[in-house]
């Protein structure tokens, strides 16, 4: 068969014309169709039916139907102010948890990226954390904090340092002490993705630096960050989410205690759902949240790339 044969018969096959790229089209949706059906069955139909509920006052129990009645519930948490005091004890908390367990698993990450010894033992252990369920990390975490026989207060007492304290139940301790639980929880997953990012960097960059003299900090700056900083902008603006949206961690420990120093939104949205029965009411909470949320985040990214912009 000759070049030219081929290229007629290939040709005469392909599609020509609107028909050929609305079959072509067809076709795409056909291929996508088996991974949105469970996106739209789970996600986007459980947030919708959701919003719709904000909108009512749905509530358990009750014998009468459910009412429309528009943006009440909304106007209500305008004036809720243990709603409010729940979402600034939110974002202290994802803020909190956010920016130290990215610092650290930064720092940990360079150093799992250099030639040592037993490295893949050592990046196997770093990621157990992150294998744990979170019920069981509160689990353990409520133990090490326990004023009795934890170990945190046992190190205290035998360094001489206080007989330690009720860390979990104190108005002034309770918080920090969650934030520190949650870096440890979910630094690991930090660590990989930024170890990942690390591996994707040429060897021959930080090479090529060094044989011109750069040290160890100019390396990063120049020939390190650069590669890492879209890496980094993902794992921090996916952290802020999961973090603001934390629930069974802080539930196992405190349970939103002590006198709701440590009630994030989600924590106050099931209570008022599945305690108090106001569905309708912490549905409206939920839409408050997503909408606050992703306004913050979206300035948090805005900030972030105008700056990788700049540099």
């Amino acid at each position: 068969m000759t070049l030219a044969t081929a290229t007629k018969r290939s040709a005469r096959r392909a599609p020509d014309g609107p028909g050929g790229g609305r079959t072509a089209e067809r076709g795409a949706w056909f291929l996508v169709l088996p991974a949105l059906i469970p996106i739209l069955v789970l996600s986007v139909g459980p947030l919708l039916y959701g919003v719709a509920l904000a909108f009512t006052d749905a509530q358990s129990g009750r014998t009468a139907p459910t009412r429309w009645i528009g943006a009440l519930n909304f106007r209500d948490l305008l004036h809720d102010t243990l709603f409010w005091d729940s979402f600034r004890i939110g974002l202290l908390w994802a803020v909190g948890v956010t920016v130290p367990q990215f610092l650290l698993a930064l720092g940990l990450a360079l150093l799992l990226n250099q030639e040592l010894r037993l490295r893949g033992f050592a990046r196997a252990l770093a990621i157990v954390p992150w294998a744990m369920p979170e019920v069981v990390v509160g689990i353990m975490w409520r133990l090490v904090y326990n004023p009795d026989a934890g170990v945190l207060n046992e190190t205290l007492r035998d360094l001489g340092l206080g007989d330690g304290r009720d860390w979990l139940s104190g108005l002034a301790t309770a918080l920090p002490a969650v934030i520190v639980v949650g870096v440890w929880a979910g630094m690991p997953q930090t660590t990989v993705t930024l170890l990942a990012g690390l591996q994707n960097t040429p060897r021959e960059l930080h090479e090529a630096a060094a044989m011109d003299g750069a040290g160890a900090w100019r390396r990063f700056r120049a020939v390190t960050w650069p590669a890492l900083r879209p890496v980094a902008l993902a794992v921090t603006a996916l952290n802020l989410i999961w973090n603001f949206n934390s629930f069974a961690l802080v539930y196992v420990l405190t349970s939103g205690g002590p006198g709701g120093r440590t009630r994030l939104p989600m924590l106050f949205a099931y209570e008022e759902a599945f305690r108090y029965g106001q569905y309708g009411y912490a549905a409206a909470m939920g839409c408050v949240m997503v909408a606050v949320i992703s306004v913050v985040l979206a300035c948090f990214l805005a900030g972030r790339l105008r700056g990788g912009q700049d540099a």
